[in-house]
């Protein structure tokens, strides 16, 4: 059996990120999935442990402490992060396992598991970004100034990405996705350990 590989995917607030994961899981549910910790506040609609574990500062800064967070990063001052037993769990079953990450979490993932895909997430256009920060009607003016600098900071990054897609419209966006994970499921090194004793090789 091989390991299961890590899919990062990661895109600037407002990008439509955790649509189009959604989406992509609603289609492939054997794919693992690991719910991010956050010490933000739920935003209205968000149910803890479905959106993210929602925990203290503390506990956070325990967890970190006791190694149990393969990923984090603070993101305006919120601390996310990603627990490693989970992925664990994930990879040496052989399972596959998306984490909905920002860029400075990809990073750490990738210096950890240097074979990761790492798949950026990109609106079309700034003008685009902005549209639809607005829409959510949950940041005021200064928030949303934080968050498109932010973004351009963020953009200077997609280089060290292995996938670049645009969410112009969320069903297109998810076929890319889908695809990513599909070629990267027939990566001859993947694929043949399991074939050898087929082939009487």
């Amino acid at each position: 059996m091989s390991a299961g590989q890590v899919f990062v995917v990661s895109a600037p607030s407002g990008a439509g990120k955790s649509t189009v994961v959604a989406a992509l899981r609603a289609r492939q549910p054997e794919l693992g999935y690991s719910v991010s910790l956050t010490t933000r506040a739920p935003r209205p609609g968000e149910v803890d442990g479905e959106h993210y574990h929602f925990v203290t500062r503390d506990d956070f800064l325990d967890r970190v402490r006791a190694g149990e967070m393969v990923e984090h990063a603070e993101v305006f001052g919120n601390l996310y992060g990603t627990s490693a037993k989970v992925v664990a769990q994930s990879l040496e079953t052989g399972r596959d396992i998306l984490l909905e990450i920002d860029v400075a979490g990809a990073a750490q993932i990738k210096k950890r598991f240097p074979q990761a895909v790492l798949v950026f997430l990109l609106p079309p256009s700034r003008a685009e970004l902005e549209r639809r920060l607005r829409g959510r009607g949950t940041e005021d003016e200064a928030t949303i100034g934080l968050r498109l600098k932010g973004a351009a900071r963020e953009l200077e990054q997609a280089g060290h990405f292995t996938h670049l897609v645009i969410n112009d419209q969320v069903e297109r966006a998810v076929d890319d996705l889908a695809a990513i994970v599909r070629a990267e499921g027939l990566r001859l090194a993947r694929t043949w350990e399991s074939l050898r004793g087929a082939w009487g090789v």
